[in-house]
């Protein structure tokens, strides 16, 4: 195992002191947490935003804290959902008294941990709302959910619901408007290497070198079929279609997301981009926005996945509010 680290054991608390140490001004760790807060969180009059899950996939989730998107990322061990007490920490130290909405990858151990600190929240008179992201078409169930995984889409979701928060929206409105992007959303990804968790040491997985995995999630579980390496072309078509056989995209706008799993060079995602773009406009779909670079990442894990969301006029608006989080400036 190459990695640049320190104590495999600490890679966490020391991601959060460099992450503070780079944004002094915006970020602030909530103290014997490993929870990263806006600097001005609680904001008055605002629903405070908070997601988070295992460490491993930055920028998600740290790096989307910020004006615009979430008050609060809790940040678990690399693979491993954050404990209830860290969340309701978390939910205590951004409450403004408006309330605190709580964006879920569903995963198992988020969904149960997450749902813990809710009601704990509650018992404190805290007001709490969330949404369970499950944009993955790959497969229904999985070794680590049951149901749809949540991946890249949940990103859509941090934007477009941070923007409305930051509009005033109250918590009724921001559970609508995240359901609306949670059942407009659909992602999927592949890989082509395996990653290694720091306390590990070793592959999650194994594929040969002339192998891919199409449909695998975000911690390495196994997703549809293992095969040849193909090109990239033919990799974007199986993975866009797959979307597109899951919701009928036909003749609506979309943002596009085409995401690197840690170790893809732009030049492949802007490559696999083209066909995408290609496949959606034989097929009268119109692309409003596209996003392309890292977003959710597995550690060091090569491979991609895409995302598309329909929108509307309201989405858009939202979509393309100012964010000043670290990882999604606009």
């Amino acid at each position: 195992m190459k990695k640049i680290i320190n104590d495999p054991n600490q890679v966490v608390q020391d991601m959060i002191r460099g992450m503070v140490a780079a944004y002094p001004s915006s970020l602030k760790q909530v103290p014997n947490a490993t929870v990263l807060a806006r600097k001005d969180a609680p904001v008055a009059n605002k629903v405070a935003l908070i997601s988070g899950g295992g460490s491993g996939h930055e920028p998600a989730h740290a790096g989307f804290v910020g004006k615009g998107m979430l008050d609060a990322a809790v940040l678990g061990e690399v693979f491993t959902s954050p404990t209830p007490d860290q969340v309701y920490e978390a939910i205590k130290a951004v409450d403004s008294g408006k309330g605190v909405f709580l964006i879920i990858k569903n995963y198992t151990g988020d969904v149960m941990n997450f749902e813990m600190a809710a009601e704990l929240a509650e018992a404190e008179g805290i007001q709490v709302e969330a949404v369970v992201v499950n944009d993955d078409v790959a497969v229904e169930d999985s070794s680590f959910t049951t149901g749809r995984r949540g991946i890249a889409g949940t990103v859509f979701v941090h934007k477009i619901v941070g923007a409305k928060a930051e509009e005033g929206a109250s918590l009724v409105e921001l559970k609508a408007i995240a359901n609306k992007v949670n059942s407009n959303v659909r992602s999927m990804g592949m890989a082509l290497s395996p990653c290694t968790v720091p306390a590990a040491g070793s592959p999650s997985f194994e594929l040969e070198e002339n192998e891919m995995e199409i449909g695998i999630g975000i911690h390495g579980e196994p997703g549809i079929e293992r095969k040849a390496i193909a090109s990239a072309d033919d990799i974007a078509e199986e993975i866009t279609n797959k979307i597109l056989e899951d919701i009928d995209y036909s003749n609506e706008e979309v943002a596009v997301m085409v995401n690197g799993l840690g170790s893809t060079p732009e030049m492949e995602l802007y490559i696999v981009n083209a066909k995408v773009h290609q496949l959606l406009q034989e097929k009268g779909i119109k692309v409003y926005k596209t996003f392309v670079g890292e977003y959710m990442t597995s550690l060091e894990m090569a491979g991609c996945s895409v995302t598309l969301l329909k929108l509307d006029d309201e989405l858009k608006g939202l979509l393309d509010a100012k964010s000043e989080a670290s990882a999604f400036r606009i």
